[in-house]
């Protein structure tokens, strides 16, 4: 089985979002052939948000592995954790703040639509 390199990048305030968030890419470009945009851990510490942003031609899903979050779908606000998933559908908004005290970790999966 070939062992994939991880791929660490961070981001300041991603899509509007407070402080800094890890996303650790799980699969290259290569790997999903077309059919997936990411699919990557995503570390976000405590304080820290991924900000409100619209999915276009594509949908989102969050597993959460650890820590508390406050989850906004389409102006619908939500407590998150270690366990949920979560749906974002082409056309929709969605963000998530980790409002706990460890931090928020999950994997994100993105799925083109077009």
């Amino acid at each position: 089985m070939p062992i994939i390199e991880q791929n660490t990048v961070s981001a300041v305030n991603k899509a509007g979002g407070k402080g800094e968030i890890f996303i650790t890419n799980l699969l290259t470009p290569k790997e999903m052939v077309g059919k997936c945009e990411m699919f990557a851990s995503v570390k976000i510490p405590v304080g820290a948000s991924l900000g409100v942003h619209q999915h276009v031609d594509n949908n989102e899903t969050y597993y959460l592995i650890q820590g508390t979050g406050k989850y906004t779908d389409n102006g619908e606000v939500y407590t998150v954790k270690a366990g949920d998933t979560t749906f974002c559908a082409d056309g929709d908004t969605h963000g998530i703040e980790n409002i706990g005290d460890e931090d928020l970790i999950f994997i994100a999966l993105i799925i083109s639509t077009k």
